[in-house]
């Protein structure tokens, strides 16, 4: 069974990126590259062996707005198992 989490690397997300978000996750998969440097610096060696994936999305977009969903879904959906 898989499982999925949301954080974020800004200083006002609801839930921001911890170390125990990146010892628990598989994948990591991020929506551009700023957020990709984020975590390096953040968390530096216990990024080791963890696959980081850039969707190249830019953050610009609001909540659940369809044009987020609908690049999320295209970009996304090969990283997801059923």
């Amino acid at each position: 069974m898989s499982y999925a989490a949301s954080a974020g690397t800004a200083p006002d997300a609801e839930e921001r990126v911890a170390s125990e978000h990146i010892a628990w996750a598989d994948i990591i998969v991020v929506i551009e590259r700023s957020h990709k440097v984020k975590l390096a610096k953040q968390f530096g060696s216990k990024l080791n062996g963890k696959r980081i994936v850039c969707l190249d999305i830019p953050d610009k977009y609001t909540f659940m707005q369809p044009e987020l969903i609908a690049l999320l879904e295209q970009r996304a959906s090969q990283f997801l198992r059923p």
